[in-house]
């Protein structure tokens, strides 16, 4: 049995633009939805709508034009909401200065 192992996974902002970006193309590309398409209905440019889907570089106000036709608007509703306590968030340091668990040395019960 190995023993506990401490799973960090670091992604930097870069790493989630393209993520995101990457699900509103998948996304667009299930509605059938040409770049073109998806630009004309939403008000982008389709020079932005390219750029987000190739760096997820995009104006928020963009991205949430692009998400009302896209029918995932609604997502941005969870953003920074008090839904989840800050107090539960923790960070790299905070997570490396707690005290290592306490591993029994021995039972009680007889």
């Amino acid at each position: 049995m190995r023993g506990n192992i401490l799973s960090i996974e670091i992604r930097t902002p870069q790493d989630v633009l393209l993520e995101i970006a990457g699900r509103f193309k998948a996304r667009r590309l299930a509605m059938n939805l040409s770049q073109e398409g998806l630009a004309k209905r939403s008000g982008v440019s389709w020079g932005s709508l390219k750029r987000f889907e190739h760096t997820g570089l995009i104006a928020v106000d963009s991205l949430l034009r692009i998400a009302l036709v896209l029918d995932c608007l609604g997502d941005f509703d969870r953003l920074a909401s008090d839904t989840s306590p800050l107090n539960t968030v923790k960070t790299l340091d905070d997570i490396l200065s707690e005290p290592a668990p306490k591993t029994r040395k021995k039972g009680r019960i007889k």
